[in-house]
């Protein structure tokens, strides 16, 4: 089994991930298709074995993470690209999904994140998130702004990841960057942000921020006068709102929205769906919070629907809706019908239709 020519392969092929799991052939993931390696051999148990050691390259620390935890969160260097290893069990069998991180990165231009995205980085304290599911770009576009950060802005950053992704160094910024885990430069992500109040940065970059131990020392933060700029995995950004309460006992929920409120100045959704072109498309919603969103924040029940409409209605501050999104994405011919109505519940599908016609005339006028 060659696991060279495998990753030589995604290489060549611009996967974004490599699963290799027993009983299958390699499996490659290009633009969301899973395509197999054909040349390759069905992977067997002792193959899976030898690909683990190899993975892990006789590290006693690893290894005893894996058989203490059953699962293992590493980085691997293959020639210039970056990996991402995540290793676990499936019938008592090592399993791989490995993610190829480019060492270039992207221009931020380029990926059709908005530019008030970029713009509240100027901030000098409050809390930007960055949220979408699993393989929504958050990481490239966390990175993406760090890297416009280090090359515009004359700060001290420090980063927290699980692990390092793309390797970052100090340009106009200063940047020290810390891989979270056993064994790693912090222990915990909440430990790593505590201790970041000792260490005199202007922004904190938190990769993910996935319990209320990491959220109150993020709002520490942030009160504290930093900016923090981290990532949850929600669909929207109503629903991120709602998750970072419900972080919290009903008892203490007013004082979290008082604090959201006041710090959280803006989060950016993302979604990515299959061009017509045949390349992944940035689908975004923004939500700039100004006074209306802190007000629907405070109430003592949450409503999704409101702070929808509120990003609708606050355009000129920013914010981008949903809707928005896919109806320009679908006017400038870069999704499909289909794929834009697939992403919003069938009662808004009128707003869609409207929103549509809108930018059209628009277009027809330009």
């Amino acid at each position: 089994m060659n696991l060279d020519k495998i990753l030589d392969e995604a290489i060549k092929l611009d996967a974004s991930d490599v699963h290799l799991i027993c009983d299958n052939k390699p499996m490659l993931r290009i633009a969301r298709d899973l395509v197999p390696v054909e040349e390759s051999e069905v992977l067997t148990p002792e193959d899976m074995s030898e690909i683990y050691d190899y993975l892990v390259k006789g590290s006693i620390e690893k290894d005893e993470v894996f058989n203490d935890t059953r699962k293992l969160d590493t980085s691997y260097q293959y020639k210039d690209i970056r990996l991402r290893v995540n290793i676990s069990l499936s019938d008592d069998i090592p399993l791989c999904t490995l993610r190829l991180i480019k060492n270039d990165l992207p221009e931020y231009d380029s990926l059709g994140v908005p530019d008030i995205v970029r713009r509240m980085t100027y901030q000098p304290q409050g809390l930007i998130l960055v949220t979408g599911k699993t393989n929504s770009g958050k990481s490239t576009t966390l990175n993406a702004l760090v890297n416009h950060i280090n090359e515009n802005q004359n700060k001290k950053i420090l980063t927290l990841e699980s692990p390092v992704e793309y390797k970052h160094h100090s340009k106009k910024s200063l940047i020290v960057q810390k891989e979270v885990g056993r064994g790693r430069d912090s222990l915990t992500y909440s430990d790593g942000v505590k201790n970041s109040l000792r260490e005199d940065c202007d922004i904190l970059v938190i990769g993910e921020i996935r319990d209320k131990i990491t959220m109150e020392a993020a709002i520490e933060m942030a009160e504290s006068g930093h900016l923090v700029i981290g990532t949850l995995h929600t669909k929207s950004c109503a629903e991120t709102i709602d998750r970072m309460i419900n972080f919290y006992e009903v008892r203490d929920q007013a004082t979290i929205k008082y604090l959201l409120s006041s710090l959280l100045k803006l989060v950016v959704s993302q979604r990515l769906l299959k061009g017509t072109d045949g390349k992944l498309v940035l689908v975004p919603e923004v939500m700039v919070v100004d006074n209306v969103i802190a007000g629907i924040i405070r109430k003592e029940k949450l409503s999704v629907s409101e702070v929808e409409d509120a990003i609708q209605s606050n355009l000129e501050k920013g914010s981008i809706g949903l809707i928005n999104s896919l109806a320009k994405l679908f006017v400038d011919n870069k999704i499909t019908l289909d794929q834009a109505k697939s992403q919003i519940e069938e009662k808004n599908l009128e707003i869609l239709n409207r929103t549509i016609m809108q930018l059209k005339i628009q277009k027809g006028r330009q």
